[in-house]
């Protein structure tokens, strides 16, 4: 799931969430915005029971994939568009 709250100066924060135990392991959000460096932003464990990570993001389209544990890549079925490349935000 995907949340989304704008900021001055052209910036949205983006959060990423998915549930605690699917899939299993660890989690990051990888993009364009990261240079496609998985870890960078990994998804926290928090007190709801998901897991999220937060980040700011200037206007644009921007793409990206999660990746699990064991090199599992995956979309986000939240996200504006999704096409063999992955998942698309239009900020």
């Amino acid at each position: 799931m995907l949340k989304r709250n704008t900021l001055f100066g052209r910036k949205t924060r983006v959060t990423f969430a998915l549930p605690l135990d699917h899939p299993y392991g660890v989690v990051s959000v990888v993009g364009d915005f990261n240079g496609w460096n998985p870890g960078r932003h990994e998804l926290r464990r928090r007190r709801n029971g998901t897991r999220t990570v937060s980040v700011i993001l200037p206007q644009g389209v921007h793409r990206f994939r999660y990746l699990a544990t064991g090199g599992m890549w995956f979309d986000d079925d939240t996200a504006d568009h999704i096409d063999h490349h992955g998942s698309l935000l239009h900020l």
